[in-house]
């Protein structure tokens, strides 16, 4: 009883990670999907005692798998937008025929699950054992299979690493052409922190050159626009200034920036 209850519940669990895997539009949050499902599957196989299947899932697709995928998400970049354009010939249409082979692959088990009978772990491994069983079928008779899928995920591996791969245009700069540039500037120096040379030590109140004046670089941008917008402002008028002008130039960007994402999509 206490296996079929695990099984039903991990069976809703796994098929709706899948689902969410699938049809989910963030690579971090399908990825997460996909190790629910290794982890549901690592627990039925411990349920059907077979606690080196178990362990294998875990560590091996669980961990290295798992990592694989993290690792071509770095480098491809977790905020890429979509790209409909087709940069292999062909691609779709050999997209398609690979889905339908998966489609026909998915039937086939499912009815092989549904109308063959049932086996057993004893009656398929023997007296060899189930651990024995798999290493003579993995070296034997799925070693070819085995190891195609094993230059699959290498291949994987590189493709992720060429297809994010960027061509540097200009030279990477140094830290003696960073420091040589930021001297070469207006301000020689860090930018101020909020709250240096203020009068209270508080986030909104920016820094006082030496001259008394607002050093315009320190003041919150978030927190100018907001008592710009709620008509908070100070009685210094310089102060006042100096957040009215930032709020503005926040504005600006912003407009800016839904400018350049309108033309990127």
């Amino acid at each position: 009883m206490g296996e079929t209850i695990t099984f039903w519940v991990l069976a809703v669990v796994s098929v709706g990670a899948a689902l969410g895997m699938v049809f989910n539009r963030k690579a971090v949050y399908s990825a997460l999907m996909l190790g629910t499902v290794m982890l549901c599957l690592a627990v039925l196989y411990a349920v059907q005692d077979a606690p080196f299947l178990a362990a294998v899932q875990i560590i091996v697709y669980t961990g290295a798998i798992m990592m694989l995928f993290l690792f071509v998400l770095m480098l491809v970049g977790v905020d890429s937008s979509d790209s409909f354009v087709e940069t292999l010939k062909g691609q779709r249409f050999w997209a398609v025929i690979a889905a339908a082979g998966f489609l026909a692959l998915f039937i086939l088990a499912i009815g092989n699950a549904i109308f063959s009978p049932a086996t057993g772990l004893a009656a398929a491994t023997g007296q060899a054992g189930y651990i024995r069983s798999i290493a003579e079928l993995l070296f034997t008779r799925y070693v070819f299979a085995f190891e195609i899928t094993s230059a699959l995920l290498i291949t994987a591996a590189l493709g992720a690493m060429v297809l994010a791969h960027r061509e540097r245009l200009t030279a990477k700069a140094t830290q003696k052409d960073i420091s040589r540039a930021r001297f070469r500037g207006d301000r020689p120096s860090p930018l101020p922190g909020p709250g240096t040379y203020a009068r209270n030590n508080a986030i909104d109140m920016p820094a006082l050159l030496p001259d008394g004046s607002v050093a315009e670089s320190s003041v919150n941008r978030y927190i100018a626009r907001y008592d710009v917008e709620q008509g908070n402002l100070p009685e210094d008028p310089k102060l006042a200034e100096a957040i009215r002008h930032t709020a503005e130039e926040d504005e600006a960007d912003e407009h800016e920036a839904e400018r350049n994402n309108g033309v990127t999509k």
